[in-house]
């Protein structure tokens, strides 16, 4: 990782890769993407969807694709579409079956395969490999991705490598764990065998529910190409980041994190629900960095190099002072902003007083002497990580371990822009561990909702648990159940229950492995039949749709994590 990308806003310079029209990387704007959550089968129910992912702004549009019929059926939608004047590229999304991308291949722009399950399986089996053994599996591997990329050089059809967390094989499980290091390994595996065989229209995704996660393996992938002289485009996105605000916050956290860095060349918003209501709040990511000048620094980046590793989280290290630093939790810090608010908000005090500090409390500058009080840093950059990072790391420099709270006023009226701003800012200096508290202001909203920006700050960066989280995805085609109805089902009976974690997933791609990142999780696995786990372990199978969300609970009673609203 080049540290000079943690202190000035500067786009990585990709290699090109063509998609159809629209080719992605080098200079190229960042490009928008969304799915289709229909039925591959039903054309016209697909190309009405596609025609408003498109016209809400979307560069290219990804199709799930579970079957060589679905994937034949790709030509008929491409027709359709084609027809009606509507040529972006096409993407389909291909888990398990290898005979499905080839098929596919020959008919859209673009094919997206998850290492994770193309060759191997996963069984969350512990196997070892002896370093022969090893390179065995990987000449299978080779042999079995060779008839894709003849295909894919032959129709001039771009792959992307799409890691999950949640799918990572039990090959690079046994071998590298469940890390960062195991899903960047899991697709340097597939691009070496690529560039062996001199295929480059290569595009790379990272992808997890974990936002850290998101951002320490993708900030790893670059590093190892770099390493190996290679600078394929990137394609971000938050997997299975939940429903409406919550979804949009953490997707723009881990989003927002790295096209901060200036990585980046294609973005998805993962959202339960409609899929052409991504395309908006993608769109305001973009803008937010692509509006900004370029943030140059005339510091010393040697010098004022990061005080962390980018890989893994370590909290910068601080003393302990007024409740702010140290050990104690990150504060969110809330401006008085009218005497019925704060009327209001006094009874919520009693209560959180552990993590919310008065700002009465900090109404002194860099002047004042820093062993005695917490500091505040106020920003008024456009580029705000950048800019905290350097003050930070010439604090480091100096030797101060002063506890630092970042403040930052924002003056939009829209809320999803406010909330996209404030994770874009604020999200990069939590997921590294940077501050000890966060100072959010906007005078055009009431203090509780910017006080719940705030928490939802910290959440998306897996600080502190404030509400339920739901790891829902934003279903596709394979989703064997109304996930929005179903999520709010659950929601409705949990959402009380602030210091769990429930993964809400539609099939069986994800679900297992992103259950490890849950405490309980609802998978579908057949037509009105749902999968109980806890953690990644199956509880109950099959159960009938009808009953599950009631089974659910039992599941979590007798487990003791139930607590009465």
């Amino acid at each position: 990782m080049d540290s000079n990308s943690l202190l000035k806003y500067q786009r990585r310079q990709s290699s090109v890769v063509n998609v159809g029209a629209i080719p992605m990387g080098g200079l190229y704007p960042i490009r928008l993407q969304s799915m289709t959550n229909t039925p591959t089968s039903d054309s016209n129910a697909t190309v009405e969807q596609i025609k408003r992912i498109i016209d809400c702004g979307a560069d290219y549009v990804r199709i799930t694709t579970p079957a060589v019929r679905d994937a034949e059926n790709l030509a008929e939608i491409k027709k359709q579409l084609r027809k009606a004047g509507y040529t972006n590229p096409l993407i389909a999304d291909v888990h398990f079956n290898p005979a499905v991308a080839e098929v596919a291949a020959r008919l859209v722009e673009k094919v997206r395969i998850n290492p994770g399950n193309y060759v191997d399986k996963k069984r969350f089996e512990q196997i070892s490999f002896s370093d022969e053994t090893y390179a065995l599996e990987m000449e299978r591997i080779h042999k079995r991705i060779m008839p894709l990329l003849k295909i894919c050089k032959e129709f001039g059809t771009a792959i992307r490598i799409g890691v999950n967390h949640g799918s990572l094989s039990d090959r690079i499980i046994s071998r590298y764990g469940d890390t960062p290091e195991g899903m960047v390994e899991s697709a340097m595996e597939f691009i070496r065998i690529f560039e062996s065989e001199g295929f480059r229209q290569t595009v790379i995704s990272m992808k997890s529910s974990n936002t850290r996660v998101m951002v320490y393996s993708t900030r790893l992938l670059i590093k190892k190409m770099q390493a190996e002289g290679m600078f394929y485009p990137v394609h971000l996105g938050v997997t299975e980041a939940g429903e409406g605000e919550d979804g949009i916050m953490k997707s723009a956290v881990g989003i927002g994190t790295l096209l901060a860095e200036g990585i980046g060349e294609t973005i998805r918003v993962s959202l339960t629900g409609d899929p052409e209501q991504e395309i908006p709040v993608s769109k305001s990511i973009v803008d937010y960095f692509t509006n900004r000048n370029q943030h140059n620094s005339n510091s010393n980046s040697s010098i004022l190099s990061p005080s962390f590793n980018g890989f893994e989280y370590n909290r910068r290290q601080s003393y302990g002072v007024e409740g702010v630093g140290g050990t104690f939790p990150i504060k969110v810090v809330l401006t008085k902003q009218s005497n019925e608010i704060i009327s209001n908000f006094s009874a919520v005090d009693i209560s959180i007083s552990d993590e919310k500090v008065s700002n009465d409390r900090f109404s002194f500058d860099e002047s004042t002497d820093l062993p005695l009080k917490p500091l505040v840093i106020t920003s008024n950059s456009e580029h705000t990580s950048g800019e905290i990072r350097m003050k930070l790391a010439k604090f480091d420099e100096l030797k101060k371990i002063t506890p630092v709270i970042i403040r930052k006023k924002y003056p939009d009226t829209c809320k999803e822009l406010f909330q996209i701003k404030a994770a874009c800012d604020f999200g990069p200096l939590l997921i590294d561990g940077l501050v000890d508290g966060i100072w959010v202001e906007n005078q055009h909203f009431p203090a509780e909702d910017v006080y719940q920006i705030s928490l939802n700050l910290l959440q998306a960066s897996r600080l502190r648990m404030s509400k339920t989280e739901y790891i829902s995805c934003p279903s596709c085609g394979r989703t064997l159940f109304d996930l929005s109805a179903t999520t709010a089902k659950i929601r409705l009976r949990t959402s009380h229950l602030k210091h769990l974690k429930i993964g809400i997933m539609g099939c069986i791609v994800n679900g297992p492995g992103e259950m490890a990142d849950a405490d309980y999780g609802y998978v579908g696995t057949g037509v009105g039949k749902i999968t109980l786990y806890k953690n990644k372990n199956i509880v109950k199978r099959n159960i009938p749709e009808n009953e599950a969300v009631d089974e659910l609970i039992d599941v979590i009673k007798s487990n003791g994590d139930w607590i009465d609203p």
